[in-house]
């Protein structure tokens, strides 16, 4: 439970403990109702340990596809890749739909905040989203991915300026950007104009100089940082031939480590609060004082005082890009004398 050393007045200095956990964990390929009893599983374990905020992967419902080829190569297409997709399609989820009611009801059973990343479609484009939850049992929004990377163009949709929500919660400012869009600077001002606190950074990327990208972050920021990633084996993945695995282990034995975790929670002054796990599925826990927020933003405040509005600005589009609007024609009723 979150805890306050003085009364929350105006002019009255107040500091706020609030226990927050990212849980590492592997998608259940192709099998979404079993990964959401697997997250169910972890949300609870979370719960108990008194965290008002928990936190999962990139991808987590619908699963990342690390090594899926989907049979495309420049000029080439193929009717394995096309069935592959189908089933990556099957597996992600509408949003608002039923999983996601199954989501808030969770996170409402069990009195947390919940960011989920999720793989949504629409129709049959699919985005790389992370979804918002409240304790009351609410889906608050989503964002969707704005770029995804190199091959993930080629089956995830682009988000865009609609979605980039900072809910203002009573337990920080909460807000995410998913992997590498941790590395597009404007991306991040903009997170930053909306006052984020607790900064949440769904990821594919489990490599070591992720870590130095989220500390970068929680210190220009002046905010904590949550990065969660998945932990997968070989064997968590559906067998298939035509898989590429060589991100860290060349080896093919089905207990190889293809996504190594490293989720880990950064304050805002720059200390590892809890993480990086390397080794193992898992819950990374941590006591978050909001009060570091102040205390970072005294020398550096990226959008206030040390800022230079005078020489930068960015603007930034938050309408829906709809690529067919559709006008309803008015037919003219008899008897109406307007031309």
């Amino acid at each position: 439970m979150s805890t306050s050393e003085n009364t929350p007045f105006n002019g009255v200095a107040s500091s706020t403990i609030v226990r927050a956990t990212i849980v590492q964990a592997s998608t259940v390929y192709n099998d979404t109702p079993a990964t959401l009893e697997k997250a169910n599983k972890f949300i609870v374990e979370a719960a108990s340990k008194g965290s008002e905020l928990v936190v999962f992967p990139e991808a987590f419902i619908g699963g990342y596809p690390r090594g899926f080829r989907f049979g495309l190569g420049v000029g080439v297409h193929n009717e394995e890749g096309r069935d592959e997709f189908r089933k990556y399609h099957a597996s992600a989820i509408k949003v608002p739909g039923p999983e996601v009611e199954k989501l808030a009801e969770l996170a409402g059973k069990n009195n947390v905040y919940l960011v989920m990343g999720a793989i949504e479609k629409d129709g049959y484009t699919l985005y790389c989203t992370a979804l918002f939850f409240s304790p009351q049992g609410q889906f608050l929004g989503k964002h969707r991915k704005l770029m995804p990377t190199s091959l993930e163009r080629c089956i995830w949709g682009q988000g865009d300026g609609s979605t980039i929500p900072v809910y203002d919660t009573p337990i920080g400012k909460l807000g995410a950007a998913i992997c590498w869009e941790n590395r597009m600077p404007l991306y991040r001002t903009a997170l930053y104009a909306k006052g984020i606190e607790l900064y949440c950074a769904p990821t594919a990327d489990g490599s070591k100089e992720w870590q130095s990208s989220m500390l970068h972050i929680a210190i220009e920021g002046g905010c904590f940082v949550l990065s969660a990633c998945q932990f997968c084996l070989r064997k968590d993945f559906p067998d298939h031939p035509d898989y590429l695995f060589t991100d860290w282990y060349d080896d093919k034995e089905p207990d190889s480590i293809v996504s190594q975790g490293g989720s880990v929670i950064i304050s805002p002054l720059g200390q590892v609060l809890a993480g990086p796990n390397f080794e193992s599925e898992g819950l990374i826990t941590a006591d978050l004082d909001l009060g570091d927020v102040a205390r970072a933003k005294l020398y550096f405040d990226v959008v206030g005082h040390y800022s230079k509005p005078d020489v930068f600005s960015l603007t930034v589009n938050e309408h829906p890009k709809k690529p067919v609007t559709l006008i309803s024609k008015v037919e003219k009723v008899e008897g109406d004398s307007n031309k």
